[in-house]
C-alpha cells in the first residue's frame, strides 16, 4: 500500500496542510483497517486473559511498529514537514490500569499476538481511569482522567450480555481494542461497559455517589474502598466483568462445537490476581443453568481456570465478608458454600477453607482449590509462596505450583522508546533480537570495543538531554544532563520504599550543607501515584515534593543535588524516563516485591540496577554477575526471620544511628514545615520511628554505602558503559515472549 496516498485519501487534503489532530485521526483509522485485515481466525482452543487492569499505553506507534509501517510513516510525515513525535502527543493515553499488574497484562497481550497464539484479553472499560495526579501545595490531588474521544481505539460492538445483581439488572456492552502482534496476527482486548454510565456525577476531585451503580459502574479503576460503599462497588465491578466475560466465553466455545462437558478443550482462563476470581463460581452457575449437574460443572471449571498470584503481601489477597456478597451477588453464595463444603470434607486444616470462621470469603483460596495451576511471577516470589505464604496449599497441591518470571515487550520498551539504541543494536547484531530476544547476548562480543562503548555513552546522553527538555517544558523544572540520573518510578507503596530514597536525599542534603561536597552531582527522579485512601503513601509524596522545593531552590546544594517528582506518572512518561536512566532504583524490602518489571525495562535500556535481592532483581543479579549490579540490604530469609521473631524495632535505629536520627528529625524541621503541612509530616515521621513495617531503617546504612559506591563507579564512564552493555545483552531473558512461551508450554497448551 502507498502510505502517502492512503493518508491523503483519508484526510481529503495534502498531508502538509493537515493539522496534527487530523493526521492522528487518519493514521488511527488506517492502522485499525490494517489490523482488521490481519485478524485471527480462531483455533479450537483459546486463551481468555481476565484482568481488572490493562495499562496499554498509547497505541498508535506501537501498532505501527508491529504492523511494520512505523519508519515509512515517519518518513512520509517528515517529507511533508510533520513530526511523528508531535502527532504521538495528540493521542490520549488509555487510563485502564495502574501499575505493574496492568502493564504486565498489556505486554502479555502483545506477546500472545506476536507468537501467533489465539488469546484475547477481558476487562472493563473505565472512563476516568485510576485518576489524574496533580500536585498542589506539595500534595497529591486526584482529578478524573478521561481518555475516550470520538476517534478512539475502542470499537463499540453489538455484543451485549445481561448481568444481574441483587435488585438490579444491567446490560454489559462489549467494546474491542485491536491487539497487533509483531509481524503477526491481531487479537482483541474485550472491555465491558454499561451504556448508562454518567461522567457528570463526579464532583470535587474524584468523589461521586458510590451507590448509583447504573451511573458509576465503569467510571473509575479501583474506586476508593475506605468505606463500605466503595468496597461494595468493587464487588459490583468485578462481578460485572466476570459475568459478561463468562457468557462471552461460553458463547464463543459453543459456536465452535463445544458441548460444555468438554469446555477445557476449547478454553483456558488465566485469572490475573484475585480481582476476577468470581469467574469460577459464575461459570459453575452458568453451566448448571445450561444443564450440567453441580459436581460436573465444578470439575469442568477446575480444568479450565488457572491463577496468577502477584503478591506476597497477605493483605493484598482479597477477602470479602459473606454479607457483602449476599448484598451484591446473592446467586453466587450457594455455589461458594458448596465449594467451601467440598474443601472442608477433604481437609481438616481450617487455614485452607474458603469461608473462614469470621464469615469472610478468601478469593485466592477459591482460585487455588478450583483452578489447575497457580503461578508466581519471579523465582524468589514462587519459592516464598511455596515455603511460607501459601505453604499450606503447596503441601496439598505441589503439582499445581509453578513459576513464570515476568517479562516486558521489547517492541515498546526498546524499539519505540529508544530508537537510537535500537539503531545501534541493528547495526551491531542484526535485527533477529526483535523476534528472539536471546540474540541480545551477541552484544557481549563488543564489551571491550571502545567505539561501541562511546556510542552507548552518547546515546544515553542524548536521551538525558531529551528528558531535560521534556521536564522543563511540562513541569518547568531545570535539570542538567551532565548529572547522574537516579530514577525510582513505580506505584507509591511503603514496601517499595520511596521513603528510604527520600531519607538518603535528606542525608545527602545535610552533608552538603555541612560542607561535604559529593564526587558527582545527582538528579533524583521519582514518579508515582498513591492510592487515594493510602494516607502514608500520600505523605511520602508530600515529603518528596517538599524536598524538591527546598533543595532545588538552595544555591548551595542544587549544583550537586536536584529532586524531581514527575506529575501524573504513566506509560508515556515512563517511555521518556527509562531510556535516560543511569541508576535504576529497585529498593523494595527483600521478600515483598513479587517481581517488578520496571527493573527489566531499565536494564534493557542500559541502566544499572541498585537494588535489594528481591523479586526479579535476584534473576537480574544472576544474569549480569556481581560487577554489573549494586546489591544491598537484608536478604529475604533475614527479613522473614525478623517478621517471625517480631524483633525489628525502628526506634532503636533512630536512637543509635546519628545519621538516621538527623534525617528523620529533618522531616519536621523548620525548613520543611515552611513548605509543608505539619499534620502530614508529623504523621510520616511518627510512622517511621514507631512502626516502619517495611524496615526502611534496617537497610539505611547498607543502602547509603552501596549508592555511594555506584556514584563513584559512574565517574569512570568507560567502565560504566561496559556495565550498561552487559545489562542490555543479558536482558533478553526478560522478554514477555519468553514468559508467554512458558505459560503456553506449561499451562495453556494452545
Amino acid at each position: 500500500m502507498n502510505i502517502q496516498e492512503t493518508l491523503q485519501q483519508k484526510l481529503g487534503k495534502e498531508i502538509a496542510q493537515a493539522s496534527n489532530e487530523e493526521i492522528y485521526g487518519a493514521l488511527l483509522s488506517m492502522v485499525q483497517e490494517m489490523a482488521g485485515e490481519k485478524e485471527r481466525t480462531d483455533s479450537k482452543k483459546k486463551l481468555y486473559y481476565i484482568s481488572a487492569e490493562f495499562l496499554i499505553g498509547k497505541l498508535l506507534s506501537n501498532n505501527m511498529i508491529n504492523l511494520g509501517i512505523f519508519n515509512e510513516v515517519k518518513d512520509v510525515l517528515a517529507q511533508n514537514g510533520k513530526n511523528i513525535a508531535e502527532i504521538e502527543e495528540v493521542e490520549p493515553e488509555p487510563s485502564l490500569g495502574n501499575g505493574g499488574l496492568g502493564r504486565l497484562a498489556a505486554c502479555f497481550l502483545d506477546s500472545i499476538a506476536t507468537l501467533g497464539l489465539a488469546g484475547d484479553g477481558v476487562g472493563l472499560n473505565y472512563h476516568l481511569g485510576l485518576f489524574k495526579q496533580e500536585f498542589k501545595n506539595n500534595l497529591q490531588r486526584e482529578t478524573p482522567n478521561p481518555w475516550i474521544e470520538e476517534k478512539s481505539w475502542l470499537k463499540k460492538t453489538d455484543v451485549v450480555y445481561p448481568v444481574s445483581f441483587k435488585g438490579l439488572n444491567v446490560n454489559a456492552r462489549m467494546y474491542d481494542i485491536e491487539v497487533t502482534g509483531y509481524n503477526n496476527k491481531t487479537n482483541k482486548l474485550h472491555l465491558f461497559d454499561i451504556d448508562s454510565v454518567d461522567e457528570t456525577i463526579v464532583e470535587d476531585g474524584i468523589t461521586f455517589n458510590k451507590e448509583d451503580i447504573e451511573k458509576n459502574l465503569t467510571l473509575f479503576l479501583y474506586p476508593d474502598d475506605s468505606d463500605e460503599n466503595g468496597r461494595l462497588l468493587r464487588i459490583y465491578q468485578q462481578y460485572f466483568m466476570v459475568s459478561a466475560g463468562a457468557q462471552l466465553i461460553l458463547d464463543e466455545c459453543t459456536a465452535k462445537g463445544c458441548n460444555l462437558h468438554d469446555l477445557s478443550d476449547y478454553a483456558v482462563i488465566q485469572i490475573n490476581d484475585t480481582h476476577p476470581t468470581m469467574v469460577i463460581p459464575e461459570l459453575i452457575r452458568l453451566l448448571v443453568e445450561r444443564g450440567l449437574d453441580m459436581d460436573e460443572a465444578i470439575e469442568v471449571v477446575s480444568k479450565t481456570c488457572a491463577y496468577t498470584n502477584h503478591t506476597i503481601l497477605a493483605e493484598a489477597l482479597e477477602k470479602w465478608p459473606v454479607y457483602y456478597l449476599k448484598k451484591v451477588v446473592p446467586q453466587l453464595m450457594p455455589i461458594i458454600e458448596v465449594l467451601d463444603d467440598k474443601v472442608r470434607r477433604k481437609f481438616e486444616d481450617e487455614s485452607v477453607s474458603i469461608i473462614d470462621r469470621n464469615d469472610t470469603v478468601h478469593m485466592a483460596h477459591i482460585d487455588i482449590h478450583y483452578g489447575f495451576s497457580v503461578n508466581g511471577v519471579a523465582s524468589l516470589h514462587t519459592e516464598i509462596l511455596k515455603e511460607t505464604e501459601l505453604n499450606n496449599f503447596y503441601k496439598i497441591y505441589p503439582e499445581k505450583f509453578n513459576n513464570k518470571t515476568n517479562g516486558i515487550t521489547f517492541r515498546r520498551w526498546l524499539l519505540h522508546c529508544n530508537p537510537a539504541l535500537t539503531e545501534l543494536l541493528d547495526e551491531l547484531i542484526g535485527e533477529g533480537y526483535k523476534k528472539d530476544a536471546a540474540e541480545l547476548e551477541k552484544l557481549l562480543a563488543f564489551k571491550d570495543d571502545e567505539k561501541v562503548l562511546d556510542r552507548l555513552v552518547e546515546i544515553k546522553h542524548a536521551n538525558k538531554e531529551a528528558l531535560c527538555k521534556y521536564l522543563e517544558e511540562t513541569q518547568g523544572v531545570k535539570v542538567s544532563p551532565d548529572t547522574i540520573f537516579d530514577i525510582q518510578i513505580k506505584r507509591l507503596h511503603e514496601y517499595k520504599r520511596q521513603q528510604l530514597n527520600a531519607l538518603y536525599i535528606i542525608d545527602k542534603y545535610l552533608e552538603i550543607k555541612a560542607g561535604k561536597i559529593p564526587a558527582a552531582p545527582v538528579t533524583a527522579i521519582f514518579g508515582a501515584k498513591a492510592a487515594p485512601a493510602y494516607v502514608i503513601a500520600k505523605d511520602i509524596i508530600h515529603l518528596i515534593l517538599c524536598l524538591q522545593e527546598i533543595i532545588n531552590n538552595d544555591p548551595e546544594v542544587s549544583p550537586y543535588l536536584k529532586v524531581v517528582m514527575v506529575e501524573n506518572y504513566n506509560v508515556t512518561k515512563a517511555e521518556k524516563l527509562i531510556p535516560a536512566c543511569d541508576i535504576s532504583e529497585q529498593i523494595s524490602l527483600a521478600s515483598k516485591e513479587a517481581s517488578g518489571t520496571g527493573n527489566m525495562k531499565f536494564m534493557l535500556n542500559g541502566a544499572v540496577t541498585l537494588g535489594t535481592e528481591d523479586g526479579a532483581n535476584v534473576e537480574i543479579h544472576e544474569l549480569v554477575g556481581n560487577d554489573n549490579i549494586f546489591v544491598f540490604g537484608a536478604s529475604s530469609d533475614e527479613v522473614i526471620e525478623h517478621y517471625a521473631k517480631a524483633d525489628y524495632v525502628a526506634r532503636d535505629f533512630y536512637e543509635k544511628n546519628p545519621a538516621i536520627k538527623a534525617a528523620i528529625d529533618f522531616i519536621t524541621s523548620e525548613e520543611v514545615l515552611k513548605v509543608g503541612e505539619k499534620e502530614n509530616l508529623e504523621r510520616l515521621q511518627h510512622e517511621i520511628i514507631s512502626k516502619d513495617w517495611f524496615m526502611t531503617l534496617l537497610d539505611f546504612d547498607s543502602y547509603k554505602e552501596k549508592k555511594e559506591e555506584a556514584l563513584r563507579a559512574y565517574a569512570d564512564q568507560k567502565t560504566w558503559a561496559k556495565k550498561a552493555l552487559v545489562n542490555i545483552a543479558k536482558a533478553g531473558y526478560f522478554s514477555s515472549d519468553r514468559t508467554i512461551e512458558e505459560y503456553n508450554r506449561d499451562i495453556w497448551h494452545l
